[in-house]
Parts: C-alpha cells; structure tokens; sequence
C-alpha cells in the first residue's frame, strides 16, 4: 500500500510491511486477567473462575500467558514490562486490575476498577493509559460480599459506590508510551495526587519474563535480569537477545524469581526463597529476605517512593531499549521529552487525517478513545491446544488430567496477537466479534484487519470440518458466519486505499477457506435438508424462550429465523467474493452461480407460495420468527418480537445490473434460473426487477415486507429506542411472551438492562438492550436498500410521527440515536454513565469513555463489559459514514463502494 510521507505513522504502516521494519513487534500485549481462564484450568470439574483465583494471581505463575496493569510485551510476551503500585493501606501490591468471578457477581463476572485506554496509533508508537488508583485500602471484600448477596433484579454494587473516591482521594495514574524505534521505547509514568491533602505513593514499574521454563520435558534456557548498577536492569534471553530498563534515577532494584510460591499456594516447601510474591512481600510485610540480594532474577521492579502534595503531581521516567547508553543519564534528559512530545504530535496528524473534521470536539474525543480501545486490546494470545491436552508436568493440585473443553480442537495453536473483546472479562478471543473488529480496524490499519481475518480462517484455527472455533470456553459453539462480510469489506478498503488494486492473494485465500465454512454449515445446521437453519447459541445469549444451543425441550428442532438470515447473508457475501474473482478468472464463475441459486433457495424458502404455519415469515404479523419442529410432524412458530425477526434485512445485497454483461455465461443461467422458479420468487425482491438508477437489489424481503418490518422496527414503543434499536420489542413488557412445551413454562419478558435469567451465566441479556454490532448491520442493511429504492421510498420514523423519511435519513436518524449514548447532552451528560454523579460532571471524570458490552434499552446507560471497545468501537465507522458519505455518491455507486471509498480516502497516497 502506498503511503503519504508527510505522515509519520502511515510511513511507519507502511514500511513494516514493505521492509519488515518490526514497528508492532512491542506493544499491549499484556492480558489484563490471566487468572480464572481456561488455559490455566486443571480442575477436574471445568470451573476455571474458581479453580485458579484472583488471590493465587500474585502467588502462582501462570503457564500459559501474563498479565498486568498498562503492560506491555513483546509479539511472543517473552519479556514483559507493567505498573504495580501500593498506597501504603492496601493488603496487597496493585499489579493487576481485581473483578469479581461468575459465581460471586450478580450479574456474572465484572471488573471492578477504574482505567481508561486514552491514545494508541497503530504501531504502537504512541500509547496513553490511566488507571484511577483510591489512597484509601482497596475494598476487595466489601465488593465480593455486597455483590454476591445482590440478586439479579438488582444494581451491581460498583467500586465508586463504595465512598472511596468520595472527596476526590484519589491517584491518577497515567502511563505513556513512546518509540524511538522499534526496539526503544520511552516509557513516563505521570501520577496526580486529586486529593485535598498530601499523599505518598509506592510506584513499581515490573519487568519480568513469561515461566516457559518450568512446564515442559524440554527446557528451554532461563533468562535471566540482574542489576548493572542502581539506575540499569539487564535482560537476558536465549531468543530475544539482550534489553536494558533504565531508570531516571537511582532507586532500589528489587529481584525475585517468576516461580510459584508453592507453600503458600499448595503447602509444598519452596523450592527458592525467591517466588512471583517475593516483591509484593518485601514491600507489603516487610519480608527482607524475599528478595535476591545477589539483584539477580527472573522478575524485578524498580521502587519509586513518591511524595506528592495536595492537587499535585511527580513524574517518572523509564526507557526500556536495546542501546547502551555511556550512562543512565544519557537515556534521558531534553531528547526524552522531545521524543514524547513529537511523537504524541504524530498520533494527532495520524488521527486527524482519519475522524472527520465536520465533527464536534466532543465527538472527536470519542472515536479517539474509541480506535485506542481497539489498539490497546491487543493481545499476545497463546493456547497450543494439543500441548494443553497433553501436558505432562501437572501442578500440585492435579494428579491426573482431566479435559472438559475442547477436546475436538487439538490442531488449534495459537501463539498469535489478537484483537480481544476486551483483555479483562473476554481475555480470548471471539470469533464473530473479531470480525466486526476488522471494520473498525481496516480504517487506521488495513493489513492489521486483513491478518485477523486470515488467522480465523487459517489452517492453526479452522477445524479440519471447516468449522471456525467460538471462543476459549467452548470453541465448538456457533456464531454467526459474518467473516465473508468482514472479509468482503477490508479487501474493499485495501482495494480502494490502493488506486483500485485489491489484494487478491487475500481475497483468493479467504473465499477457499469460507467455502469450507460455508460448507460446514450447509451439512451441519440444515437438519431437514430444506434450507432453514438451526444455527444454534448464535451468540444471542438469552434471546430465545430456552437454551437454543442445547437440545430443545420435547426433542424438537428450533429453525432459526436469524440462523437462517445469517446464511442468506452468507450466501451474498460469498457471491461477492466470487463475482469480483470471476472478473479476472473464469474458473469462479460456476461458483457465481452457486451462491446466487443457493441464496435463492434460502429466501425462497423463508416464504414459501402460499400462507403456511411451518415457514419463517409470519404473514398476519409481518413478521419473522422462529419455528420449533417437533418429531410428530407439529410445528409452531416462537412469536416473540426480536432481533431475531429484524436479522432477514441483513441479507441484502446490491449490484450493478452492467456487471452481468462482464459474464454472459452467469447472466445466462442466473436468467434461466429467475425463469424456472419464477412463481417461488414471487414472496421476496424480484431479482429481475431494475432500479432507476441501473441496480438489481438481492434480498429475502420484498417492499411490502420491508414497510411491515420497518413499522415496527421504528415503532417507539416497539423497537426503536432513544438509543439504537432494541434488540427485544418493548411490547412484551406489557405483553410477556408464554410458551410451554413439554411440561415446562416459558416467559420471554423486556428487559432492558441485566439480565434476570441465568442463562449463560445470566451475564449478558439480549431481550431488551441495545448492541452496537447488530444495529451497525441494520443501518448498513438500510443503506444499501436506500442505492436500490432510492429517494421515492419513504417509511415514517418514528411510526405514528407523521415524519417521512427515506431509508438513507432513516440509517442516519439510527446512527444518531446509538452516537447519542456516548455524546453530552444538552445537561451537558452523557447517557452513557446514567446517573453516575462524577462520571457526569467531575472534570477529571467526565470526558473518559467507556465502551460497554451492550447498553439500556430506555437510558443508554452502560450495561455488561464495561471494556468491550471491541464490537462497541464500529460507533466510530458509523459516526464517520454518517457525516462524510453523500446519499447520491450512494444512488449512483451503491452503499458500499461509495461508503467505503470515503472510509478508504484518508489512506491513499
């Protein structure tokens, strides 16, 4: 990709790839929980929150990852560096962020700290952090025990209800990071005392390398960090050579070893007095001998004692580099500061050239602190299935292996840098979130987003069945298949930031990867054979009446009106990819053909002619909903007004009727087949049927369908919420959806903030808050509607307002609603935070942006993972759409290629 090189950060992009300069090779890498997941479960009941704790965490070494507060690490996380941090009251070293487990939340699991992901360019060489650490001891217990005797019905108890930050005594603690190159990074660590009285501060900056030598039959060489002299640390090791952390002055350099305390954590006597607490309990219990007086280790900290006066602030300065330098002083010093301040300066143009001008401050801030969320969730992930299975040096607490999950996965290694939900509660990755990441990613970081997407599919990943792996907990489970979708859009993106020359390498490489998928799902999920979808879990949660990823009570099939809709989409998707290889190779159009006929199948079979109980769509309703099957030959469809029904529109596709003349032999049989089932395509948008501006539009639902679903979609006391679009209509608070079958009773009930239902855990809900993924495919569904009706297709929105509006103003007034979650208000509040005082109106508060999982479907307020920047961060694609892109660019080039033209603009030469 060329590049302007009057941007310092797209010629960095540019030459990691073009020159293999290692500009990525350090950066977040760090997990922000290691403990309580899978990898380090060897229980023998699967239970991996309660297996290994967040109190063994600074006792135990982990085996398969690390993980620390605004850390950072190499691509392997060989040598890793983070903050620790003590108030003088706390019971323990602040090293990592604290949460509660599954069993101990009221909502499930929830981390229960303040921090905040400011700024991160995509290389990394420009990184903001804060972290909001109280003066008074952390309240661990206070918050285990008011949680776990909340029930669902009531708010979680945070960390700001407790009264710590009460009179603002409180450390900002903000951590920058800077390159120099690749291989020198400065590092300043800036405390602020918000306090009215002075406060002193234990600041620990922790270097350390990942155990990789304890845990297998081959051991590797031990690395080891020793003192040079009382400003320098020295790094060691056999594969990443030598590193030095300098330090701006002299302090002590504490040294222990990365090895469990065994006698704390399993009562066997310690092989070394030196262990992974040995810091913690130098500073806390004033245990001299826990640390190595030889300064020699595997893990070491530099102990900075800070006095900072009321409204104050003291600075720290690091350098973690391979250079020598004549002295520690030399790493330091007017160049320091020059480096910080040019490269913070780099980070501005990059971004400036990225968000859209025409928007405000305040929304500028937001999609800042929304692409920083999407870099600093990074993460070097390393589960080697195979390995895991087999491992044969057991802790102390684990005769014998026991294996509960993901048995069928041993091909999967990964040892890879990923882009997580979220590095607390989500510390692994998620399939189907991960493609949604790659849309936001493609706008700073294309060939980053392309190489997620090929990982997914990759032979390390896939499933020799074709089956792309769910997440850590059970990779067997099923999302929905939006790769091909993600992949169809970032190879755009690349083709239109390149002067019009797609990677077809990549293109090439995915589609015969999905076609495997694709093919997984065909013989997997279609038990009748009849092109309705069971699908499954879905990643819906609790949307359904009862578990849909386990079997169905009375031993009925559900078919699925999204898993359904999710392969229709599938379908175009890959009809995409293989018109765009046909142009060029005549070998793909046979599969052209394939993916028309096979999408024709699906919509057909939504809607079959006639008025029948058995299908998909719900002609009295308007309507589309679930059908349970039973083996008796009964049926009867699930009529609950969901996101379910809404997922049909995400099936669209809109093309070019000329693109037919490039391949006569497609044009042929795709008329030959519209001619054969001309009477089953008579319930969805006629293939055949021309817009004014030259468009065929592809799609299971017709006009008339389209107008019924958008009645209650955009029906305020339906779907349509001050904040986005619901994800279950507000009908059924009045009007509770029964269903009862096999003896038990099922009630689907609104709710629109937590979840009342333990199903998956109970910490996620789906019958009534708004998610930020699912509204960005219905606005983007709505938008390429909008290139094939046009301007003479109006719906009135909101339904009953006597406001007309066409689909393009109808996608905007959506993406309207969602920003307004996160932008102030005119009481200068953003709904975001709900009634949090000192997120709404403390200046040291109210401009940091959390991005949660999902959110109110009344207020907006935050709900869930308070982290997941990851699916939450496409706010920024669809601010950025919404403010730049032209309705008629759309009319005459269609939604995406007028969309992503201008998403691509800013990464051209």
């Amino acid at each position: 990709m060329e590049t302007n090189n009057s941007n310092s950060e797209k010629l960095r992009l540019h030459t990691a790839v073009s020159e293999n300069i290692p500009w990525k090779k350090w950066g977040p890498y760090l997990s922000e929980r290691q403990w309580g997941t899978v990898r380090e479960d060897y229980s023998k009941t699967g239970n991996a929150w309660d297996y290994f704790s967040h109190d063994q965490s600074r006792s135990r070494a982990y085996r398969w990852g690390e993980d620390g507060l605004a850390g950072i690490s190499d691509d392997q996380q060989q040598l890793c560096f983070a903050l620790a941090l003590w108030n003088g009251k706390d019971p323990i070293l602040k090293e990592r962020l604290f949460g509660l487990t599954n069993s101990e939340g009221n909502h499930g699991e929830d981390v229960k700290e303040y921090y905040f992901y400011l700024d991160s360019t995509p290389t990394h060489s420009y990184m903001k952090y804060l972290y909001k650490y109280p003066q008074s001891a952390f309240p661990y217990s206070d918050l285990v025990k008011r949680n776990r005797h909340r029930n669902r019905l009531e708010l979680e108890y945070e960390l700001i209800d407790t009264g710590i930050f009460d009179e603002d005594r409180y450390f900002d603690v903000f951590i920058e990071y800077a390159k120099e190159t690749p291989e020198d990074i400065l590092m300043k660590i800036t405390v602020f005392n918000r306090s009215t009285e002075a406060a002193s501060l234990q600041v620990l900056p922790t270097f350390w390398f990942r155990n990789n030598w304890s845990w297998f039959p081959e051991t590797p060489p031990k690395p080891t960090l020793k003192q040079l002299n009382d400003q320098t640390i020295a790094a060691d090791h056999h594969q990443l050579g030598k590193r030095y952390l300098y330090c701006d002055r002299a302090v002590p350099l504490l040294f222990t070893e990365n090895e469990t305390n065994t006698q704390r954590i399993f009562n066997i006597p310690n092989a070394s007095p030196y262990v992974k607490d040995g810091i913690n309990n130098y500073i806390i219990d004033g245990k001299l001998d826990a640390v190595n007086p030889d300064k020699i280790g595997t893990k070491a900290a530099a102990s900075y004692l800070l006095e900072i006066p009321a409204g104050g602030e003291q600075t720290i300065q690091l350098r973690l580099s391979d250079r020598v330098f004549s002295s520690p002083e030399t790493a330091f010093g007017d160049q320091f500061e020059s480096i910080f301040k040019t490269r913070l300066q780099e980070a501005d143009e990059f971004y400036n050239s990225i968000i859209p001008s025409t928007l405000s401050e305040d929304a500028h801030n937001i999609m800042r602190q929304a692409f920083a969320g999407m870099m600093w969730t990074k993460q070097f992930y390393y589960y080697p299935v195979g390995d895991w299975l087999n491992d044969e040096i057991l802790p102390p607490d684990c005769p014998s292996r026991f294996i509960s999950r993901n048995k069928e996965w041993f091909h999967l290694e990964s040892a890879d840098i990923l882009s997580m939900p979220d590095k607390w509660e989500y510390p692994w990755f998620a399939a189907w979130d991960l493609a949604f990441h790659c849309l936001v990613l493609g706008m700073i970081d294309i060939d980053f987003a392309e190489d997620q997407l090929r990982l997914m599919t990759n032979q390390v990943y896939l499933h020799p069945n074709g089956q792309i792996p769910a997440y850590e907990w059970n990779f067997s489970d099923v999302n929905p298949p939006v790769h091909c979708m993600a992949t169809a859009q970032v190879y755009l993106m690349g083709k239109l930031a390149n002067d019009g020359k797609g990677d077809r390498v990549f293109l090439e490489s995915m589609f015969h990867k999905l076609l495997m998928n694709f093919t997984w799902w065909v013989n997997r999920k279609d038990a009748q054979g009849n092109n309705v979808f069971e699908g499954g879990f879905l990643g819906l949660d609790n949307i359904g009446v009862f578990d849909r990823s386990s079997v169905i009570p009375g031993g009925g099939t559900l078919e699925q009106a999204d898993g359904t809709s999710w392969m229709a989409m599938f379908c175009l998707d890959m009809l995409a990819l293989a018109f765009e290889l046909a142009l060029e190779n005549p070998v793909y159009e046979d599969l052209v053909c394939k993916f028309y006929e096979h999408f024709m199948y699906i919509a057909m079979a939504m809607d079959r002619i006639g008025n029948n109980a058995d299908e998909l769509w719900d002609e009295e309703d308007g309507f589309y909903y679930d059908v349970l099957r039973f083996p008796d030959g009964y049926s009867t469809r699930v009529k609950v007004r969901s996101m379910v029904g809404l997922i049909p529109l995400f099936a669209t596709m809109v093309y070019d009727a000329q693109l037919l003349e490039k391949v006569p032999k497609v044009a042929k049989r795709i008329q030959d087949f519209n001619k054969e089932h001309s009477k089953a395509i008579k319930n969805i948008s006629d293939p055949m049927e021309t817009s004014a501006t030259g468009k065929c539009l592809l799609s299971p639902v017709n006009r008339e369908k389209l107008q019924r679903i958008l009645q209650r979609m955009l029906d305020e006391s339906e779907f349509l919420s001050d904040y986005g679009i619901r994800a279950l209509s507000r009908y059924h608070k009045d009007n509770p959806y029964i269903f009862t079958v096999a003896g038990n009773v099922y009630q689907v009930d609104y709710e629109p903030a937590e979840s009342s239902s333990g199903l998956f855990g109970g910490n996620s809900n789906w019958r009534g808050p708004i998610w930020m993924p699912v509204n960005m495919m219905l606005i983007q569904s709505l938008r390429k509607m909008y290139a094939y009706y046009g301007d003479d297709f109006k719906v009135e929105c909101p339904t009953g307002s006597g406001q007309w509006m066409t689909l393009w103003e109808v996608a905007n007034e959506i993406t309207r609603r969602l920003s307004n979650i996160f932008l102030q208000n005119d009481q200068q509040k953003r709904p975001l935070y709900g009634e949090s005082e000192k997120f709404q109106t403390d200046p040291h508060w109210r401009d940091l942006i959390l991005f949660y999982e999902y959110f109110h479907g009344d207020s907006g307020a935050g709900i869930g993972a308070s982290h997941q920047t990851g699916w939450t961060g496409v706010i920024a694609r669809l601010m950025t759409v919404a403010a730049t892109v032209n309705p008629q660019d759309v009319l005459r080039e269609g939604y995406i290629s007028a969309a992503l033209s201008n998403l691509s603009q800013n990464l051209e030469s």
